[in-house]
């Protein structure tokens, strides 16, 4: 369990894949005793999600080898690695095959790295398009938004600096899931706290996030 002091009015408690760690929020103002009584409190709420995350169907380490399954926008493909000499590339050649080329004794790892890279790509590509779709419709703007590897979250929001990040997990899993990740940050440059205003913004934009983040849930973790 991870405890942080931040400038904020009220303690916050999130537990966060894969494997159900807590981090708890805490204001300067509360002492060592109100913060153990918040979390005793919160113990059966906590025990539950961990559970959900237990229970929720897991990936297998991969190894980078032909015949291994891989998820690109929630569309399960059968990688075929090609070994030949030239530069490391990767293409779908059809609806359940993607084909990794790279050169003979290639390590998984550099595999890895190239698959990786070309799932950045593919966030890179829909990206903004999504935010030309939703930022007149809700009536923001970013200056500036990223994508990097998140252990806790799926996206974040730097509400002064308008910049927002989205996690490159977000290429393995359905579009509509990325959908709500995006739409959920940029409804905070509106509202900074997860409260009521936020979940009637959240309501009046996208009236099924509650249905893509339950998606999103239920989809295999991965290893971080």
């Amino acid at each position: 369990m991870q405890v942080i002091r931040k400038s904020i009015k009220n303690l916050h408690i999130g537990v966060y894949p894969p494997e159900g760690r807590v981090r708890v929020a805490a204001p300067f103002y509360l002492t060592e005793d109100n913060i153990r009584l918040a979390i005793i409190s919160r113990l059966s709420w906590i025990k539950k999600q961990q559970a959900k995350f237990a229970a929720q169907p897991r990936q297998s380490k991969r190894e980078m080898v032909s015949g291994e399954s891989h998820y690109i926008f929630g569309q399960r493909y059968r990688l075929q690695v090609v070994e030949r000499r030239g530069r490391h590339e990767l293409e779908m050649v059809n609806n359940n095959t993607v084909q990794l080329f790279v050169n003979p004794g290639t390590s998984p790892q550099n595999c890895a790295l190239v698959l990786a890279q070309w799932y950045r790509s593919q966030l890179k590509d829909i990206i903004p398009k999504l935010l030309n779709k939703w930022q007149p419709i809700i009536g923001v703007t970013v200056e500036d938004w990223g994508i990097k590897k998140m252990k806790t979250k799926w996206g974040s929001c730097n509400i002064n600096q308008r910049r927002i990040w989205l996690n490159l997990e977000l290429a393995k899993k359905p579009i509509e899931c990325l959908e709500y990740v995006l739409v959920h940050e940029l409804v905070h440059l509106l509202e900074r706290h997860h409260n009521e205003r936020f979940k009637t913004y959240m309501d009046e934009y996208l009236p099924q996030w509650q249905q893509y983040r339950d998606l999103l849930n239920q989809q295999p973790l991965t290893d971080f």
